[in-house]
């Protein structure tokens, strides 16, 4: 896990409501209403998009498909830490609030 990329995310996500983190996927996430929003692995940062803005979200620098499992993980993105400032960080980030925003809250188990 890498902690400093978790902790952009902290600093950049504080103060807002309805998210928790979570370890998975050999790092850390980060849900809003208890879904996926973004989180960090294999040293770069994921954002969860949404399917419709899949191609929007490739064409911006640093970002990849997510593929963990050997299959492509559609409205997932990988971001190379090094391509993602503070201000591109707040852009990914709207961009997934955007669509996880929208979708109904998890209950938790």
């Amino acid at each position: 896990m890498n902690d400093a990329l978790a902790s952009r995310l902290r600093k950049a996500l504080a103060g807002r409501r309805g998210v928790a983190e979570k370890k998975m996927f050999g790092g850390v996430c980060f849900l809003l209403r208890g879904n996926m929003l973004c989180g960090t692995g294999q040293e770069k940062f994921m954002f969860r998009v949404g399917k419709a803005q899949d191609a929007a979200a490739l064409a911006r620098p640093g970002a990849k498909p997510m593929d963990i499992t050997g299959r492509v993980m559609q409205g997932f993105v990988w971001v190379d830490p090094a391509s993602c400032d503070a201000r591109a960080l707040k852009r990914w980030l709207a961009m997934a609030q955007a669509y996880v925003g929208k979708l109904p809250a998890k209950r938790g188990r």
